[in-house]
């Protein structure tokens, strides 16, 4: 590890001591030894942590730590089932409360992305930012013609500072991947990788600017999802400018419940939407944390999201997409075989896997969690049971499904926050069979066909030309074929007849050996006359061979 990476970890380290967090360094039994030297520590002494409390430690540390420890604590956030209330609490102010940068410095910035000065592109610029994030953080302003928008500015010296820990995080993941037994398994380094990619493109805001455009024009009209429009002549790599709304932040629940809106109907369209995005469009917002989902409640009975922030989105290959599909309608019908088939099938699993062993592990960890409320679940320990799986059967990480597993575990735990007893299965299912109806069915088959048919009757005139190319080419090859069959049976036989020609030679050589050491010993003693017939019989066959043998080469 080279000796930058290295002072990173030691950085990390001190910034989580520094805000009294020597629990999480110190947690190691190699460390309990030492714990009684934070006592000699200044900053226990002369800090005022321990007037704060420790989510607001975690908090500052985090934001210390930079955009990717901001990101992790803000899927944390989301997981209220997993970390106690406070520092689920403290966490949600990562979302859209991360520390700002000077309004100044987001002018310059602006300025400079765009080539003029601020008053000549907005009639009004707020300086006070609507929100901060890890990224990048949000001004509302105001357009020549009375059109309110927000502007969204990346932060200074972002990619550096991303670029820094990624390597600390790729470092690690290799090491782990080298020298952990589960490494190989995991894919560390893969994982990673997909989280660089991502992060690159959300640094990228005419990315976000063209993906906000693509999620409008598939929702439009939707009750279930607005979507807001892109200024494109004031979008740049670092300046984004999209329509402002107003709505109600899907984290307060409380002001929805004061709106009277519908709560089980926007938790059932939270699901739809987001199994709309995954299935039917293949095109999902990736980045689906509290602080980027709003709320239209002027319909009460029939709210609407509304969603920002499309940095981050996902898609999946069509392989994937219909492994899982299917996983989901094995799963609703608890068809245990199916899933287990369907693992080994797309080779998430190992070839050589005992279906019915698998099988078997599957329904033990989903059968209990069927046709029960959300509050009655605990994701946490169902997604642990599915990890001791996983082990057990050598499953592998699949890297290209990371960012939909993310986005599961954050609509899990918003639908959660929104209406407790909401049945995922029931909710879901139906969708589930629509999508197999269409895509897998007999009614598919149809719509595929007629799909191809404009290209089918473009190409229709040139069959008979294409069909006789494709015989011509055919008997091409197999003339070539035929040639190459002689050429190689020609080889054999000469390879036979350079077989037989070493038989000869040596079987020549062996006589004569035979006949110098047998007939020696006479000639010593009788001169040349003493050889028997015999002998000369052995010599001349020896000769005889040898000719033979050499004639042939």
């Amino acid at each position: 590890m080279r000796p930058r990476l290295l002072w990173r970890l030691v950085v990390i380290q001190f910034v989580l001591l520094r805000h009294g967090l020597d629990e999480i360094v110190l947690a190691l039994k190699i460390f309990r030894p030492i714990r009684f030297l934070k006592f000699a520590s200044p900053w226990y002494w002369l800090s005022d942590n321990r007037r704060r409390t420790r989510g607001e430690r975690l908090v500052a540390a985090l934001e210390d730590l930079g955009p990717i420890f901001v990101k992790f604590g803000q899927m944390l956030s989301t997981r209220r089932d997993l970390l106690p209330p406070d520092l689920a609490e403290a966490l949600t102010a990562l979302q859209d409360r991360v520390r700002p940068f000077p309004a100044q410095l987001a002018r310059q910035r602006i300025e400079a992305a765009l080539g003029a000065s601020v008053t000549e592109h907005f009639a009004h610029f707020e300086a006070e930012p609507l929100a901060s994030a890890s990224i990048a953080q949000v001004h509302a302003a105001t357009l020549d013609d009375g059109q309110e928008v927000i502007v969204k500015i990346t932060r200074p010296g972002i990619h550096r500072r991303i670029r820094s820990d990624l390597e600390i995080l790729y470092a690690v993941a290799g090491l782990a991947e080298r020298y952990w037994s589960e490494g190989p398994r995991l894919h560390p380094v893969a994982v990673v990788s997909e989280f660089d990619k991502t992060l690159m493109n959300e640094l990228d805001l005419q990315r976000e600017a063209a993906n906000a455009a693509e999620f409008k024009r598939q929702f439009e009209g939707s009750p279930m999802l607005y979507v807001p429009g892109v200024y494109w002549d004031w979008c740049r790599t670092d300046v984004l400018v999209q329509e402002r709304i107003h709505g109600i932040p899907i984290a307060r629940t409380d002001l929805l419940r004061q709106a009277n809106v519908n709560m089980k109907r926007l938790a059932e369209r939270g699901v739809e939407v987001f199994f709309t995005q995954v299935f039917k469009h293949n095109f999902f917002h990736a980045d689906m944390h509290p602080g980027n989902i709003f709320v239209d409640a002027t319909d009460p009975d029939q709210p609407r999201y509304m969603a920002v922030d499309f940095g981050i989105v996902g898609s999946l290959m069509p392989e994937d997409q219909r492994y899982l599909a299917e996983n989901f309608h094995a799963f609703f019908n608890r068809d245990y075989r199916r899933v287990a088939e369907l693992h080994v099938e797309s080779g998430w699993v190992p070839r050589t896997t005992r279906v019915g062993e698998f099988e078997a592990a599957i329904r033990t960890v989903c059968e209990p969690i069927f046709q029960k409320p959300l509050r009655e679940i605990s994701f946490g320990h169902f997604l642990l049971r599915l990890f001791q799986v996983a082990r057990q059967f050598n499953m592998e990480v699949q890297p290209q499904l990371v960012l939909l597993q993310k986005t599961l575990l954050a609509i899990e735990g918003l639908g959660r926050e929104l209406y407790p007893d909401l049945d995922l299965w029931e909710t879901a299912k139906p969708f589930i069979e629509r999508w197999m109806r269409e895509r897998i069915g007999p009614r598919a088959f149809v719509e595929r066909l007629k799909d191809e048919l404009p290209y089918l009757n473009q190409h229709l005139s040139e069959l008979p030309r294409l069909s006789i190319q494709a015989l011509t080419q055919v008997h091409r090859h197999t003339e070539m074929l035929d040639r190459q069959g002689q050429e190689l049976q020609a080889m054999r036989e000469e390879s036979r007849r350079d077989r037989q020609q070493g038989r000869l030679t040596l079987v020549g050589a062996l006589l004569l050996v035979v006949f110098l050491a047998t007939q020696t010993a006479a000639i010593d003693r009788g001169g040349v006359a003493a050889v028997s017939w015999l002998g000369w019989a052995e010599l001349i066959a020896a000769i005889g061979l040898l000719a033979a043998g050499l004639r042939r080469s």
